[in-house]
């Protein structure tokens, strides 16, 4: 199958260019902040078009699903922003003479990144990137988690805690009010400092987090700072181990309440640990993460962790901005 050439500018995109917008643009911000050559590398498995037809470059289309993260877009929206709006066209490697993909085409791309693990690839060597260039410190990391609720109605009590429409999704309580959410459970590790994600992870929403712990800190983890969800000899043994530092919060057990200084070394940590609440807001608030948009966990971890992409590179850019 061979592949589209894209990008050969005409002489309206040359004038374009000439004119500017005579103010900064992230997005070409975040063209320069990386090497997108390892990424191509990774991508370039991947068939886009239906038999028979030119495919898409695949960088090309990775690029266009970060679109999607940071404007909010549906399938259909991305299809119609990508036609008009030259910014985008730059940004993907389009020129205004190529044909864009249509949203069936943005669909068949998303879901070949559910295989073999090529998200988790493409989040890796960003981090990689990002390591090198000295914008995660790695002095410390702090994890949480978070609720989301699923696409599908929450079933009803005679139904089962079972979706035939979302099978993946399940009921989880809130560790502190003891709310029941139907969905997911967003995880993250997050750099001190920086709030930069390291590591994300989607379970069912009963998946407990201190469960995961130990799978969402990373090799490099530091001085770990965690609430007291966390708290368990598992956990604490395992940073120990690992030589990472202790900022897990203290939880106490009936019949054997905290002891006075345990109560105020709780009180210590709870600066330290907040700020991954920010990288939550973040998700919801930005990057639509209140609700699902799709039927399976499958979906939904791609979904997820190219938000995780798309954070992280707004947020480096603006770390080197500062």
């Amino acid at each position: 199958m061979g592949r589209r050439r894209i990008g050969q500018l005409g002489f309206l995109d040359a004038a374009l260019a000439q004119r500017g917008s005579g103010r900064p643009d992230i997005l070409d911000e975040i063209s320069r902040l990386l090497d997108w050559r390892p990424f191509e590398g990774l991508l370039s498995v991947i068939p886009t078009a239906a038999k028979g037809e030119p495919s898409y470059p695949a960088l090309m289309m990775f690029k266009v699903l970060l679109l999607q993260r940071w404007y909010g877009l549906s399938d259909p929206a991305m299809e119609a922003a990508l036609f008009d709006r030259v910014s985008f066209l730059r940004f993907a490697g389009l020129s205004l003479e190529d044909k864009t993909p249509d949203h069936s085409t943005i669909w068949r791309f998303r879901e070949r990144l559910s295989r073999d693990g090529l998200v988790e690839q493409l989040f890796d060597e960003l981090t990689r990137q990002l390591e090198a260039r000295g914008l995660i410190i790695k002095q410390g990391t702090l994890i949480d988690a978070s609720m989301v609720t699923s696409a599908a109605r929450r079933p009803r009590k005679e139904d089962g805690p079972v979706s035939e429409v979302d099978p993946d999704a399940r009921f989880g309580a809130d560790n502190d009010r003891h709310r029941f959410t139907f969905g997911y459970k967003m995880h993250v590790a997050a750099d001190q400092g920086t709030n930069l994600i390291r590591k994300g992870m989607l379970t069912s929403a009963n998946i407990q987090d201190v469960s995961v712990a130990t799978t969402l800190l990373p090799s490099e983890a530091g001085d770990v700072y965690a609430d007291r969800a966390y708290h368990s000899k598992a956990v604490l043994a395992h940073l120990d181990t690992h030589g990472f530092g202790d900022g897990v919060m203290r939880r106490g057990q009936r019949g054997k309440p905290l002891p006075p200084e345990e109560i105020e070394r709780n009180h210590r940590l709870v600066p330290l640990r907040s700020p991954v609440e920010a990288v939550f807001g973040t998700l919801k608030r930005t990057y639509g993460f209140t609700r699902m948009r799709y039927f399976n966990g499958a979906r939904n971890f791609v979904a997820f962790l190219l938000a995780c992409i798309a954070y992280n590179l707004k947020r480096s850019v603006a770390i080197t901005a500062a």
